[in-house]
């Protein structure tokens, strides 16, 4: 990131002229040299705001009143010079740690084209033809006299275009296969090989460009990687951000010693992501789980309140009743369960896994039960899952094709769950970590409280009540499995 051998004002010019706008393509890399402090950081900020984007997509319709307003709310106008550069810096930053596989490639231009449609929406007219002559992008611009002439089949050729419109803003003519999104859903008029695209539309062709730039620049970074990965002060700190979860801190046990061993059972059915369902039930089946899985599974229960003492009853409780006698339980796998809670080694107080930890690292082998079954376990496998839950055979069929290959695809049927259940237009999260799942249900199962070891007669009165809706649910996943 540091580009020596420059001069300040060369250096000086080049910002001055590259941060007059809010908004620009990413074409040009930063020229100064920052400290490893800000390299950090800035990065972070940059993760957060693309995980906010993420959010506000899954909750609310993209383009949509809500979803403007609430982008509105969460994120700052970009208007200084300052948050210019860091918006600049930033951005490659995260270049360098998600160009990594095609997984985080995908991830981030999706949001990163999510956030630019945003501010392009936000941008003046003129702001917008400032901005279109200042990358080159030259649509030719249809003239008053063609605008008269085509007006009527303008208007019944393009949603919401009145002839008040058409007549005050620009009308751009780009060749047909430029605008192949927009053909392909009859929102334009066609004539002679030329697509007519009304001003509100033009950020559909800007996207395109901007897709295509973007994923052409990411492939480049992805082949000089491993000249930056040689430098040992950037190189744990990209495979940190790329792995990054920047939610909640469920090392930090606040309901610590409010779940009793009695409870973990039912709770399992009621509030336990996928993962740590199929994770529970291997257990109870087959008595034992490998490594990767019990410290999925352990920290999993260490995050949801589980004390070092429960942690180690439970464990040993279940291991003895298959070939593990209670001796070799505390010779063997004591020492591990301490370990997870920092009492032993290094002591290290571990954090529980969040989605993208269990997605991306130690991928299951045979006989393991670990990982995330949308993303590891075999289709056919995940399909006997999801019957065995009841959800409907079209439900699965819209499901398992396509899980695989979306990293937030799980988090964003959970989250649309949410919102069926609630019957509320907005859950206000995105889940990233199966202890913000387990956090969540409680809230909702729960009117809103705190988890308590112990349950009045009425709270258990109303989760009886909810637990219909959550049936509910999974009969209706094949409506909520749909993309946002």
């Amino acid at each position: 990131m540091q580009f020596s051998g420059r001069r300040k004002k060369l250096i000086g010019n080049f910002q001055n002229d590259l941060y007059d706008q809010c908004l620009q393509f990413y074409g040009q890399p930063p020229l100064e040299n920052i400290s490893l402090t800000e390299f950090e950081t800035f990065a972070v900020e940059r993760l957060k705001l693309l995980k906010t984007v993420e959010n506000v997509g899954v909750s609310c319709v993209k383009n949509s009143e809500q979803y403007t307003k609430k982008l509105d709310a969460e994120i700052s106008r970009i208007s200084e010079y300052e948050k210019r550069r860091k918006d600049h810096i930033s951005h490659f930053i995260l270049r360098l740690a998600y160009c990594q596989t095609e997984d985080l490639r995908r991830w981030f231009i999706q949001q990163e084209m999510d956030l630019f449609r945003y501010r392009f929406n936000c941008l003046h007219s003129k702001h917008k033809t400032d901005f279109l002559h200042k990358n080159n992008l030259k649509y030719e611009t249809v003239s008053a006299e063609e605008k008269k002439n085509l007006k009527d089949k303008l208007i019944a050729s393009s949603y919401g275009l009145s002839g008040t419109k058409v007549e005050e803003h620009d009308v751009y003519k780009v060749p047909f296969q430029d605008a192949l999104d927009l053909v392909r859903t009859r929102k334009v008029y066609l004539l002679a090989g030329n697509a007519y695209i009304p001003h509100h539309e033009i950020v559909t062709i800007v996207l395109n460009d901007f897709r295509t730039r973007l994923s052409k620049a990411l492939a480049m970074t992805a082949r000089s990687l491993p000249a930056v990965q040689s430098d040992e002060r950037l190189q744990p700190l990209l495979s940190h951000l790329s792995h990054a979860y920047v939610g909640q801190d469920y090392s930090i046990q606040k309901n610590i010693g409010k779940i009793s061993l009695e409870q973990i059972d039912a709770l399992s059915g009621k509030s336990f992501p996928l993962c740590m369902r199929h994770l529970h039930k291997a257990l109870r089946e087959n008595h034992h789980l490998r490594h990767g899985g019990r410290m999925q599974y352990g920290l999993f229960l260490k995050g949801i309140g589980l004390t070092l003492e429960q942690a180690l009853q439970f464990w040993r409780s279940e291991f003895v009743k298959g070939k593990v006698d209670a001796d070799k339980f505390d010779k063997a796998y004591a020492y591990s369960v301490r370990h997870m809670f920092g009492k032993e080694g290094k002591r290290t107080d571990y954090t529980p896994y969040s989605c993208m930890k269990v997605i991306l690292s130690n991928p299951p082998s045979q006989g393991d039960y670990h990982g995330c079954p949308f993303r590891h376990s075999d289709p056919e496998l995940l399909k006997q899952k999801l019957q065995n839950y009841k959800v409907s055979p079209s439900g699965i069929n819209q499901v398992c094709p396509t899980t695989s290959t979306h990293l937030t695809r799980f988090s964003t049927v959970c989250v649309k769950g949410f919102l069926k259940l609630n019957l509320v237009e907005d859950a206000g999260f995105s889940l990233n970590h199966p202890n913000q799942y387990f956090t969540e249900s409680q809230k909702f199962l729960s009117g809103g409280r705190d988890i308590k070891k112990e349950v009045d007669m009425s709270q258990r009165n109303l989760r009886s009540s909810l637990e219909h809706k959550l049936q509910y649910f999974l009969d209706e996943i094949q409506e909520l499995s749909d993309p946002a």
